[in-house]
This record gives C-alpha cells, sequence and structure tokens, in this order.
C-alpha cells in the first residue's frame, strides 16, 4: 500500500515520499522522533502521521512512538513445502548453468545477476540481449513456462534486432524439438514466430531514479490487468542509483522499498523478478576486490545472486548467494542465438576468489 493513499495532507505526502517513504510499510520501523528529522517535522505531527498509517495497513496500535505491527493467520509449512515442489522454472538455455541453478531462474524469487563487461550478464538477464524474457514465452508443452515479460530498461541499451535474432533462434529450437517429437503425443503443438516474442515483451524505459520507483510501483496494476506475466527484469537495478545520489541513507531506503515491492510481486503472482547489476571494487584483506554494486545492505535484497566472470578464456557462472541451492559454478558460452553450453560440457562446485 502507498503512502498515496493516506488521508494526510498533500505536502505531508509530499515530503514522505521525497524521503523515501513511498511504502505504508516503510513507516513500520521508524520512529516519530526519526521521521520528524527526516521530513523536517514536529515529532507530534510525525506520530500523527505513524497513528494514520497502522489505521491504514491494519495495525492495531502504536506503543510509545514506535509502531507495533500485529500480525493475523500464519502459512502452515506443509503448504510452503508444496509450493517450492510445484513452483516453475525459466531455462536459460544452457543445460550446465540450469543444472546448478535447480532447473533455471525460479519463478516466485527474485534473482540477481552481475560481472564484469563482457562477461555476457547482458545475454542472460536482458538488455540487448534478452534471453530470459524470450525463454519465458516458451510453450508448456515444449517444457516452458509460456508467460510474458516486463523488461525495465534504465540505460537506454535495448536493441531490438538483437532481441529478434535470439527470439528467431528459440522459434528454431521450438520447431527442432517438434520434428523430434513428431511420433510422441505430448509433441508440442504451438509453433511461435520470432515476432510473437517480441509482442509478449513490454518495454518501459525509465530516465531517473524516480521514474523508476514510479514503474515498480505501477507494475501491481500492470500485472494484475496483463496476464501470464512471469518474468521482471530490471537492467540495471543500479544505473541511476549510482549516478544521481549524494544522500546514502535515502538511497538506503528507496533502494529498500523497491527490494521490498519486487519480492512481493515475485510471490504474489509466482513470477520471476532478474535484476541485472553493475560491479565495484571493493578493497578487503589489503587488496582491491570486484563486487557487485550498491553496497553490502543490498546483497540481501535478493533470494538469490548469480556472479559472471571469467576462468581463463572460458565464461563461468557462480551461485554465490542462495538460501536452498549449493555454491557452485558452470561454465557457458554467448553465441548468436544466445547462451548456450560452453564447449565444457563439466561444471566445478567450487567457492569462486
Amino acid at each position: 500500500m502507498e503512502v498515496s493513499s493516506l488521508p494526510i495532507s498533500a505536502s505531508q505526502r509530499g515530503k514522505l515520499i521525497s524521503a523515501g517513504y513511498t511504502s505504508i510499510s516503510s513507516l513500520f520501523s521508524v520512529s516519530p522522533s526519526h521521521l520528524a528529522q527526516d521530513l523536517k517535522i514536529s515529532e507530534n505531527e510525525a506520530l500523527e502521521i505513524l497513528r494514520v498509517a497502522s489505521r491504514r495497513s491494519g495495525v492495531d496500535k502504536i506503543d510509545q512512538g514506535r509502531s507495533r505491527l500485529i500480525v493475523n493467520g500464519a502459512q502452515r509449512s506443509l503448504d510452503m513445502l508444496n509450493e517450492e515442489e510445484s513452483s516453475i522454472c525459466i531455462t536459460t538455455s544452457c543445460s550446465n548453468l540450469d543444472d546448478i541453478l535447480g532447473g533455471g531462474i525460479s519463478c516466485k524469487e527474485v534473482t540477481e545477476i552481475g560481472g564484469v563487461p563482457g562477461i555476457g550478464k547482458t545475454q542472460l538477464g536482458g538488455k540487448c540481449r534478452i534471453q530470459l524474457a524470450v525463454n519465458v514465452q516458451i510453450p508448456s508443452d515444449c517444457g516452458g513456462v509460456e508467460g510474458k515479460a516486463i523488461y525495465i530498461d534504465t540505460e537506454g541499451s535495448f536493441m531490438v534486432e538483437r532481441a529478434l535474432q535470439i527470439a528467431e533462434a528459440c522459434a528454431e529450437d521450438i520447431k527442432e524439438y517438434n520434428s523430434l517429437q513428431t511420433k510422441d503425443s505430448h509433441a508440442c503443438q504451438v509453433n511461435k514466430e520470432p515476432k510473437d516474442f517480441l509482442d509478449n515483451i513490454f518495454l518501459f524505459r525509465v530516465c531517473s531514479y524516480t521514474e523508476q520507483i514510479a514503474v515498480v510501483n505501477y507494475l501491481e496494476k500492470f500485472i494484475s490487468e496483463h496476464k501470464d506475466i512471469k518474468v521482471v527484469i530490471v537492467d540495471s537495478i543500479t544505473f541511476h542509483f549510482r549516478q544521481d545520489f549524494e544522500d546514502m541513507a535515502l538511497r538506503t531506503r528507496l533502494l529498500g522499498g523497491l527490494a521490498f515491492k519486487l519480492m512481493k510481486l515475485a510471490k504474489k503472482f509466482s513470477l520471476a523478478v532478474v535484476l541485472l547489476n553493475q560491479v565495484a571494487t571493493k578493497y578487503s584483506e589489503g587488496s582491491f576486490q570486484l563486487t557487485l554494486a550498491l553496497g553490502d545492505s543490498w546483497s540481501h535484497a535478493s533470494t538469490n545472486r548469480i556472479i559472471l566472470y571469467w576462468n581463463g578464456d572460458e565464461r563461468y557462472a557462480y551461485i554465490d548467494k542462495s538460501p536452498y541451492m549449493r555454491s557452485a559454478s558452470a561454465p557457458y558460452a554467448v553465441t548468436r542465438k544466445g547462451i548456450r553450453n560452453s564447449a565444457s560440457s563439466k561444471y566445478k562446485r567450487v567457492k569462486l576468489m
């Protein structure tokens, strides 16, 4: 629920949004004094805002100026297990990579992908090489998800020509699958043309962090109106938040709000959220090392984290973080058709150094 729905003055709503409090949930753990400082208002006025937010969201009461969330109901762990066992994945078109990912990019989860320039993260995650945005449309008869894609382009590097090239390769793969299964009653009965893939990719071009926040806030309504969305790709989550910010506290709050909303979307609509990230340099143990951008606090914003790196002349993907998958790395290749198996058929269960 957004703060724009609160029955408070327009000035107060504007101050909340400007300070990074875009959702009512972002107010649950803040004190009146802290909120008053951020909004440059009195503590009494801040306390009243918190009380209004608590009533609107169903929080039963605020004690001593701090919000206390009373949660009603619970989910059975058996239901959670059944949900996990029935979850679906989007293939990466690289069987080695799919193997270590437990079948591919999982729906209902947020997956972050990052790596150095030229490593192929744009191939795997989106940008001008939208492998997952195409693969999510593979028909269910062919073992696919048969969904649609939302692509949020923050860097202006979407290339429809490359998207068409990937779509052509996927259409060829489906036809090849059909030819191999002609004698099987389970053969895929759907033939997709390359332009059919492009018709099911919804592109949002954003030019600032405020536009990025606005688009993410709009996604729930858009997905509700456009059925079968099964992947949301943000390429990149990082760009505007590295370019336009000096206030790190504000940036942390805004990013935290975005992460919460994207996780909520993944769960509510059973879709995959894929975040492309850039790399940064981090000083650790007497040397500089490459790490994903946005700092340590952001590393908790995703369910899974995949780092792409070079091993000699070969590209590798490494599972850096996952609640249920073991740390592992697998080779992959970037070809004219997109992501494919590497010439090396073996993958390693080793820690990336």
